[in-house]
């Protein structure tokens, strides 16, 4: 007959086996404390939850201007709420692709991310105006509108549907048109080009005969040298030499009409923000606000330094697109506007509300802004002009 034996188990094991079960509940208790941070409240020490929130961007990890704002934000919000809300930010395709930025924030795999609102155009056409639009508003404008002109409402009504909050997040300025391996001199040198440009301008250009393409900003040196675009366009000088196109292109056009003020924006998850104390939504709006500003002043500061540094030492030659093809990008993008406004009411609403703050903006700024300029240049000539006399 056999006999079942039962374990011996000694006391080396039972000590080990209790030691291992000690270094769990350990952790699990480390685990649980970080979820906590210490707060004064009213002169009192208290125990407040910490918020662990993913943002992810469209842009490269860290990249100058864009990727930096989206993590600079993250650490405002972090030393603002006294560590109560972390946010780590991840790149383009470390979580998901660049393009999948939207949907990521939409279904809240992540409560947060950083791009430009006109790579949704897909599922909201009206989205576009809310980066920018051709000949649309500059960086001072646009935030004019979307913080005192309805255009932050009007917003937040486009992406309602998607569950997403958003954000202005950034300005880039007054972009540049492009660089081309070809000379520019009317519009039937459009004709064939296939060029990296987004947005309502892309269509305009594929109007103008040429074939639009939306490509991350990761691809665009290995597209542009290679050829498969023969142009590109995509922030401004520093962000562009820090790409190397001044490398692989020889013409840098200007004026920038396809993105005259190019605003970035914070996507936020609808349940995740709302979920949030009262105090911690306001610092992620303030932060938004400060973070949107501080992009606009980089961009304002390195562009100058940036396009010297290319022209004088790398040989760029900068050129400025003819009349003629300015204007007629202009009545292009018209007459799109026109035919998208008749086909969507959302998108009437948007553009009625953009074009007619633009329109009230543009008559004062030509009574100050404009007239300004000129003067400023005026009088530097004259004092330029009055030195050279007296040499």
């Amino acid at each position: 007959m056999t006999t079942t034996q039962k374990p011996h188990w000694s006391p080396l094991i039972i000590l080990t086996l209790v030691a291992l079960v000690a270094i769990l509940f350990s952790l699990l208790v480390m685990e649980k404390a970080t979820d906590k941070v210490a707060v004064m409240v009213d002169g009192e020490v208290q125990e407040q939850r910490i918020y662990r929130w993913r943002m992810v961007t469209t842009w490269p990890k860290d990249f100058p201007g864009l990727g930096t704002t989206a993590q600079e934000f993250a650490n405002m919000v972090q030393s603002m709420s006294g560590g109560r809300l972390q946010i780590r930010v991840y790149g383009a395709g470390e979580i998901v692709p660049a393009m999948g930025v939207f949907d990521a924030v939409s279904d809240g795999s992540a409560e947060m991310g950083h791009g430009g609102s006109y790579y949704w155009r897909g599922k909201a056409p009206a989205a576009q105006f809310f980066t920018t639009i051709p000949f649309g508003m500059n960086a001072q404008e646009m935030n004019a509108w979307l913080h005192h002109g309805g255009g932050l409402e009007l917003w937040r009504e486009v992406y309602a549907p998607f569950n997403i909050i958003p954000f202005p997040g950034g300005n880039t300025g007054i972009q540049m048109a492009g660089w081309f391996n070809k000379e520019i001199n009317n519009i039937e040198d459009l004709r064939g080009l296939k060029m990296r440009i987004p947005g309502l301008a892309g269509d305009v250009f594929n109007r103008a005969g040429g074939s639009s393409v939306n490509i991350p900003g990761g691809e665009l040196y290995t597209s542009l040298q290679t050829g498969v675009i023969d142009a590109a366009e995509w922030v401004g000088p520093s962000n562009d030499q820090a790409f190397g196109f001044d490398q692989i292109a020889r013409y840098y056009y200007y004026p920038g009409w396809q993105e005259p003020g190019s605003t970035l924006e914070l996507l936020v998850n609808k349940p995740a923000f709302e979920a949030l104390p009262k105090d911690l939504q306001a610092i992620v709006t303030h932060a938004a606000r400060a973070a949107n500003q501080d992009m606009l002043d980089q961009y304002t500061a390195r562009n100058p330094r940036a396009l010297n540094d290319m022209v004088a030492k790398e040989g760029t030659e900068l050129r400025r697109l003819p009349d003629d093809v300015i204007q007629r990008l202009y009545t292009l993008s018209r007459d799109i506007f026109q035919e998208q406004a008749e086909r969507d009411p959302l998108f009437r609403k948007v553009w009625n509300s953009y074009r007619a703050f633009l329109a009230e903006v543009t008559d004062y700024h030509k009574i100050t802004e404009h007239t300004y300029y000129d003067v400023r240049e005026q009088v530097q000539k004259d004092t330029a002009s009055a030195g050279e006399g007296n040499d």
